[in-house]
C-alpha cells in the first residue's frame, strides 16, 4: 500500500542539523506512527513521503521556512525572575516545559538580563535551522478506530529541545 492521505504510517527516522549534530531519532524498534493529513509532522516531510511504501527510504532536507520557520525576535519576552523556582540557578540555554494556552510548550532561557529579569525565547527550538531527515518507511495501512480517536488538533508536544523533531503519536515530539 502506498502512502496517501488518512493512512497510518510508521517510520524510523534520524534528524540532523547542518553541523551533523543528531537532534532526534526514533528509538530502536519503535518507529514513529502518524496518521497522514493530521498535522503530526512538518508538512514537507509528510508530502515527501506520499506515494512511498513499506521498506522505502528517503533522505530529505528542509530550509527553516519549510520546517519551523525563522527565529522571530517578537517571541523573545522579558519575564520576572520570580516566575522561576527561587533556588534554581538559571543559565542561558536552559529549557523548561510549561503549560501554554494550547497545551504544553517548551521555553528556552535566552538571556539573564539582570537579577530580576529573564529573557525567554518562545520560538520552536528548531526555528532558524535547516533540518536533514533520513527516513525508512516501516508500515503503511488503514488506521484503526483507536488510532483515529487518539488524534488531537495540532501538535501537543512536551519534549526537551533535543527531542523536538516532529509531532507524533508514538513518542515523537515537535
Amino acid at each position: 500500500m502506498n502512502i496517501a492521505d488518512k493512512l497510518y504510517v510508521a517510520f524510523d527516522y534520524k534528524l540532523t542539523l547542518d553541523s551533523g549534530q543528531e537532534v532526534d531519532r526514533s528509538p530502536e524498534g519503535q518507529p514513529l506512527g502518524i496518521i497522514t493529513g493530521s498535522g503530526q509532522v512538518i508538512p514537507g516531510l509528510e508530502k515527501a513521503m506520499m506515494g512511498m511504501t513499506d521498506g522505502d527510504n528517503l533522505k530529505i532536507s528542509f530550509e527553516p521556512e519549510e520546517a519551523y520557520g525563522q527565529v522571530n525576535p517578537e517571541l523573545f519576552q522579558d519575564v520576572p525572575r520570580n516566575q522561576f523556582s527561587g533556588d534554581m540557578e538559571l543559565q542561558p540555554g536552559m529549557t523548561f516545559q510549561t503549560q501554554g494556552p494550547q497545551g504544553p510548550m517548551v521555553i528556552n532561557i535566552k538571556e539573564i538580563k539582570d537579577e530580576n529579569t529573564i529573557v525567554i525565547d518562545l520560538n520552536h527550538p528548531l526555528a532558524g535551522k535547516k533540518l536533514h531527515f533520513d527516513v525508512n518507511i516501516v508500515e503503511v495501512r488503514e488506521p484503526t478506530a483507536e488510532e483515529l480517536s487518539g488524534l488531537s488538533s495540532g501538535c501537543n508536544c512536551a519534549c526537551s529541545a533535543e527531542e523536538q523533531a516532529g509531532c507524533g503519536t508514538k513518542g515523537g515530539c515537535c
